[in-house]
C-alpha cells in the first residue's frame, strides 16, 4: 500500500507539494488554518480537508509533509512524530538550534522518519556533481562558493540568510561531509531590520574553505554553486538550460621557472538526466517511509545547517543552543 500523506500548509510551497504528491498517487488529505483554502485544494485533488488540530491524531494518516511559516515547524514536527507519524518538514527545521535538536530527539524517541526539505540535494545536476566529486574527477576539493541572488521573497520573520542559504548550506555539507570549524557572517539591511544581503565564510577541519552570498535585493537572478578541486573545477548553474546546468573546467595551473602559468580550457558540459527536484525529493520520502531507510536530508544535517546560520547571523559570536 502507498503511504497516506497529508500536506499541512497550503501556501505557495505547500501547494507545490500538494500537486506533486497527487501526481505520485500519494496525496491523502490537505490541511490549513484557512479551511476554505484547504477545502479548495481538497476539491481540486478529490481528497479530504482536515482541520490542523485534528490532523495529528488521525489514524488513517501515515505521514505529514509540513510547509508552514518556519516559526511553527518545530512544535508541529514534534507533535507529528509523537503521534506516530513520519514527517517531511520544510527548511529551516526550526529557528533555534535547541528547537531543531528537540525535533531530532523526538523523531528518534518515537522511531519516526524525519526528513527536511533541502530540495536542491535532489536536483539531477547536483546529484551528478556529487558523483563526479566522489569519483575523484575534480581531485581534492579545496574551495566551494555559492551565490543565490534575486529580487523578492521578502518575509517578516526571515532575512536573506535564513530564507535563502539553507539550500546551499545543505549542498556544501553534502560535499564536505563535515560541519565547519569556523563561521563568519556579515549582513546588510536596507528595507527594515532584517538583512537583505548576507555573506558567510566557512573553514572546514581539512582546510577546505567556502563562502556563500545571498541577496533578495539583486537586479538579476543567480543560482550558482562552484567547486574548485586540484584537478578540475565544476559549476552547477541552475539558471542555465538543462544542457548547460553542469560544466566542468579542466584548467591547468603550474609553476614554471618560479612563475605561475596556466591553460584556459573551454567548459565540458555534462549530460544529466532531467527531472523535477521536488518530485525526486518526495519519491525519496516515500521510499524512506516504506523501507525505514534514513533520509538523505536528515534532521541531524538540518541541525548542522541551523548551527551555521546561527553562527553567521550578524551579532552572534558562534552557534547557540
Amino acid at each position: 500500500m502507498k503511504p497516506r500523506i497529508a500536506v499541512l500548509g497550503c501556501g505557495y510551497w505547500g501547494s507545490n507539494h500538494i500537486r506533486t504528491l497527487a501526481s505520485l498517487g500519494s496525496l491523502y488529505a490537505v490541511s490549513d488554518l484557512n479551511m476554505a483554502r484547504a477545502e479548495g485544494f481538497a476539491s481540486d485533488q478529490e481528497v479530504e480537508a482536515i482541520a490542523p488540530d485534528e490532523l495529528f491524531t488521525r489514524d488513517d494518516v501515515d505521514a505529514i509533509v509540513m510547509a508552514l511559516p518556519p516559526q511553527f515547524h518545530a512544535e508541529a514536527a514534534i507533535k507529528t512524530v509523537e503521534n506516530g507519524k513520519d514527517v517531511l518538514v520544510e527548511k529551516p527545521i526550526a529557528l533555534t538550534v535547541a528547537d531543531g535538536e528537540r525535533v531530532v530527539a523526538a523523531a528518534h524517541a518515537n522511531n519516526r522518519i524525519l526528513m527536511v526539505g533541502h530540495v536542491l540535494r535532489f536536483h539531477p545536476a547536483f546529484e551528478k556533481l556529487k558523483a563526479l566529486i566522489d569519483a575523484g574527477e575534480l581531485g581534492e576539493v579545496r574551495y566551494i562558493h555559492s551565490h543565490r541572488l534575486g529580487l523578492g521573497k521578502f518575509h517578516t520573520e526571515n532575512d536573506a540568510l535564513w530564507d535563502l542559504a539553507p539550500h546551499d548550506l545543505s549542498m556544501i555539507l553534502a560535499i564536505t561531509g563535515m560541519p565547519p570549524v569556523e563561521v563568519r557572517g556579515e549582513g546588510a539591511a536596507l528595507l527594515d531590520h532584517l538583512s537583505d544581503f548576507a555573506h558567510l565564510h566557512m573553514r572546514f577541519p581539512n582546510g577546505l574553505r567556502s563562502h556563500l552570498f545571498t541577496s533578495r535585493l539583486n537586479p538579476y537572478r543567480e543560482r550558482r554553486l562552484t567547486v574548485v578541486g586540484n584537478k578540475a573545477m565544476a559549476v552547477f548553474d541552475d539558471v542555465e538550460p538543462w544542457e548547460r546546468k553542469l560544466a566542468v573546467y579542466r584548467h591547468a595551473v603550474w609553476q614554471d621557472s618560479g612563475h605561475w602559468a596556466f591553460t584556459h580550457n573551454e567548459p565540458a558540459y555534462v549530460q544529466i538526466e532531467q527531472g523535477m527536484p521536488l518530485t525526486r525529493e518526495l519519491q525519496h520520502f516515500l521510499h524512506c517511509i516504506r523501507t525505514r531507510e534514513a533520509p538523505r536530508t536528515s534532521g541531524e544535517e538540518a541541525v548542522d545547517v541551523l548551527k551555521i546560520l546561527t553562527a553567521g547571523t550578524v551579532g552572534h559570536d558562534g552557534p547557540k543552543g
